[in-house]
């Protein structure tokens, strides 16, 4: 199908690796202009062939530097995509609500909530120019609505990222600015398979192998299809998105989870 993105242009922020590197990859694919942001320009993103910033969007000023910068290569910004975040590093994140100091919630706020406050606001005058054709797509989590599911930081901030893109969604949809959603499941990335990864921490306090926990988890989730979502799935859900045919999309949370959230 096409999705009729050739010559679009779009940032992508996080996309060293995993759901972000898959998102690059798919619009690159799609004939999409792409400049990808991250903190560090992996080999594996630098292959995709996309312009690309090393920037850390988890402080005041990148965002700014950022949106310059595609306005600059680009003339006009089409797409943003707001994959930025994670929950798979820094201290033990298995241990509670109890666990976690004021010092971990704000650095859970700063890279899962408030760098896509901060980039949203940078890129929004470009995405307004577009003469009605401009569209948001968030990263966002299961956790968002299943809250117990991973650590409380970081499904909280997921929450709220996902509340933003509804407002946003209302504020900016009469202006010709889509804002949409992709809230995935339990995702093949470094947050699950790395040695050092929440997916290791939360084995080990299980007592599991971490390859244990790799084989179980898909079921124990409720994971109809038995398996992790895969990133080029993620991916595929955002291309649509912000895509033309989906013109009347706006407001949604879609899910990408294998069947995992049971409630209507």
């Amino acid at each position: 199908m096409d999705l009729r993105l050739t010559d679009r242009t779009a940032l992508v922020t996080g996309a060293s690796r995993g759901i972000g590197l898959a998102v690059v990859s798919t619009l690159v694919a799609e004939g999409v202009r792409v400049l990808a942001a991250a903190r560090t320009i992996t080999p594996e993103l630098a292959a995709t062939g996309a312009l690309t910033m090393a920037v850390d969007l988890a402080g005041p000023d990148g965002s700014a530097r950022v949106a310059e910068r595609a306005a600059a290569e680009f003339g006009r910004l089409d797409i943003l995509v707001n994959n930025v975040g994670g929950g798979d590093s820094g201290d033990d994140q298995t241990g509670g609500f109890l666990s976690f100091t004021d010092e971990q919630w704000l650095a859970a706020f700063e890279l899962n909530f408030l760098a896509a406050v901060r980039t949203t606001r940078a890129a929004l005058p470009a995405l307004l120019a577009a003469g009605g054709g401009g569209a948001i797509v968030n990263i966002s989590s299961l956790g968002a609505r299943a809250p117990h599911t991973g650590p409380v930081t970081y499904t909280t901030a997921k929450a709220a990222l996902t509340a933003f893109g509804k407002a946003l969604a209302e504020e900016f949809g009469p202006q010709g600015v889509r804002v949409n959603t992709v809230s995935p499941g339990p995702v093949r990335t470094a947050m699950w398979t790395a040695a050092d990864g929440y997916g290791a921490q939360l084995a080990a306090r299980m007592g599991l192998s971490h390859e244990q926990l790799l084989d179980v988890l898909p079921g124990a989730a409720g994971m109809v299809t038995g398996r992790f979502v895969e990133p080029a799935e993620v991916a595929t859900a955002v291309a649509y998105l912000a895509s033309p045919l989906a013109a009347a999309v706006t407001g949604t949370d879609h899910l990408v989870d294998g069947g995992a959230l049971k409630t209507v």
